[in-house]
C-alpha cells in the first residue's frame, strides 16, 4: 500500500468539492488515562485511509480546497523538539510524510490557524466540509466537532457540511492492494489461532491463551491485534464482548475467541470456539454442526445483487431451523433465544468498518459471516465467525485456512 493508494483515495474524495470549498480532515489525539499519562494513540481511520499516516500523526490536520478547477492540499504536522521526541519519540519529518501521503505541501501546526483565517476571511471560501460523525449524540466533542463550533461562531458566512458519508462510500469496495492486506491479516490470525488451539487444556487461564495469541502476532511483526481479543472459557463465553481474561477452562467447557490480526491499517475479525480438552461432546458437536451448516450455506449463495440485510436474516432463519432440527426450539422464528447478534457486519480499516448501509451486495466488499450460537441451560456458548469476499459471480471465505470443522479443530488439538 503506497503513496499512489492514498493520493488515489484523496482524489476520488475530491470529487465531493465544489469550486471555493474547503475541506479540513483531523487525525485526532490520545485521551488522557490518568494523572499525567494517555491512552495508546490511534489515528482516527478515514484521516489514514486518506493519508497514510498513523501511529506518528497526532494532532496532524489536512487541509485541501477547489480553486480555479484543481484541489489545492495542505498537511500540517507537528514541528522537530529535540526535547519531546527524547521522551516521547521520533517525530515524522516533511519528507517523510510527503514520501508516505503523496502530500507535497507540508507545514506545521503553528501555521494552521494562521492560513484557515486566511482562507476563512478572504471570502473565498463558501463552505467548510469536516467529518463530523459521532456513534451517539453524547460522545464527546472531537477536533473536528470542535473546530465547527469555532467556525460557526468566528465566520458566520461560511456554511459547514459533514463529508463523512462520502468517505464511507468510498471505504466500501476495498481495491486489490487493501484485499491483499487482508489476507496476510488472516494468515497471521490463523497462526494465533492455532497456537491456542495447540496449547489448551483444562485449568489454562484466559489470559494464557491471549498471551499464545498475542505471541503469534509479534512474532510476526504485528505489536497489537486489530481490536481487543475476545478470548472467553465456560460461562463467561455469555458475555458477548468480554475483556477480562482472568477465567480458567474447566474440564468440558468450549473457549470462544473473536480476534483478528492487522496488516498495513486492515483487519480481519474471525471466532472460532472449540472444546477446551480437544473433544467435542455430543451437546457441542450438535450445536457446532448446527453453525457451520449455517456458515457453508451463506458462502454458497452470497453473490453481487443479493441485499446486505438479507445476509442476517438468513443467518437467523437457516440456522434457526437447524436449532428446530436437533430439537432445541420449537419454531426456527424463535431463534433469538439462543442467536443474541446480528449475523454480518462488514470489516476492514475497523473491525466494524464505516461504511455506506443498507447497500446491495457488490465486489470487492468484504464483511463477516457470523453465527453464534449461545446455549445457557446446556453451558455452552460460542461463534463461527469468517471473513467474506465478495467476487465477481460469488464470494471467497478469506479465512477458510483457519481450522473450522470439528475433524479440523480436533485435529489441530491432537498435535
Amino acid at each position: 500500500m503506497d503513496r499512489n493508494f492514498f493520493t488515489g483515495n484523496r482524489r476520488a474524495l475530491y470529487e465531493s468539492l465544489g469550486e471555493g470549498e474547503l475541506l479540513l480532515l483531523f487525525a485526532g489525539q490520545a485521551p488522557r488515562q490518568s494523572s499525567d499519562q494517555y491512552y495508546s494513540y490511534y489515528a482516527n481511520r478515514n484521516f489514514v485511509y486518506l493519508t497514510g499516516l498513523d501511529k506518528a500523526s497526532a494532532g496532524f490536520v489536512l487541509m485541501a480546497r477547489r480553486a480555479g478547477g484543481e484541489v489545492r492540499e495542505k498537511l500540517y504536522i507537528l514541528p522537530p523538539d529535540a526535547h519531546a521526541e527524547r521522551w516521547n519519540g521520533r517525530r515524522v519529518k516533511p519528507d517523510e510524510a510527503t514520501a508516505r501521503s503523496g502530500i507535497e505541501g507540508i507545514a506545521f501546526l503553528a501555521e494552521y490557524e494562521g492560513d484557515l483565517h486566511r482562507l476563512l476571511s478572504s471570502g473565498e471560501i463558501s463552505k467548510v466540509w469536516m467529518d463530523l460523525f459521532r456513534h451517539t449524540a453524547s460522545e464527546p466533542d472531537g477536533p473536528a466537532h470542535r473546530e465547527e463550533k469555532r467556525i460557526r461562531a468566528a465566520y458566520p458566512a461560511v456554511a459547514v457540511g459533514d463529508i463523512h458519508r462520502a468517505i464511507r462510500v468510498l471505504r466500501t469496495i476495498k481495491q486489490p492492494c487493501e484485499i491483499e492486506a487482508m489476507r496476510k491479516a488472516a494468515t497471521i490470525t490463523r497462526e494465533g489461532i492455532v497456537a491456542m488451539m495447540k496449547a489448551s487444556r483444562p485449568g489454562m487461564y484466559e489470559y494464557e491463551y491471549k498471551a499464545e495469541f498475542d505471541r503469534a502476532l509479534t512474532r510476526n511483526g504485528v505489536l497489537e491485534p486489530g481490536f481487543p481479543s475476545i478470548i472467553a472459557a465456560g460461562a463467561n463465553n455469555f458475555c458477548i464482548h468480554y475483556y477480562d481474561y482472568t477465567g480458567q477452562s474447566h474440564d468440558g467447557d468450549m473457549i470462544l475467541n473473536d480476534v483478528g490480526a492487522q496488516w498495513e491499517g486492515l483487519t480481519n475479525d474471525v471466532s472460532r470456539g472449540w472444546p477446551c480438552n480437544g473433544r467435542f461432546t455430543e451437546k457441542q458437536k450438535l450445536l457446532y454442526n448446527c453453525a457451520y451448516e449455517t456458515s457453508e450455506h451463506l458462502f454458497s449463495i452470497i453473490r453481487p445483487g443479493m441485499k446486505m440485510a438479507d445476509v442476517d436474516r438468513t443467518v437467523h432463519a437457516f440456522c434457526g431451523q437447524k436449532l428446530v432440527e436437533i430439537g432445541l426450539l420449537d419454531k426456527a422464528e424463535n431463534e433469538r433465544r439462543y442467536m443474541w447478534h446480528n449475523g454480518a457486519h462488514h470489516v476492514g480499516w475497523d473491525v466494524h468498518d464505516e461504511v455506506e448501509p443498507g447497500e446491495i451486495i457488490r465486489p470487492g466488499m468484504v464483511f463477516c459471516v457470523d453465527v453464534g450460537i449461545y446455549v445457557e441451560e446446556w453451558g455452552i456458548g460460542f461463534r463461527l465467525e469468517d471473513n467474506c469476499l465478495v467476487t465477481e459471480d460469488g464470494c471467497e471465505n478469506l479465512t477458510a485456512g483457519i481450522p473450522r470443522t470439528i475433524a479440523e479443530i480436533e485435529e489441530t488439538m491432537r498435535r
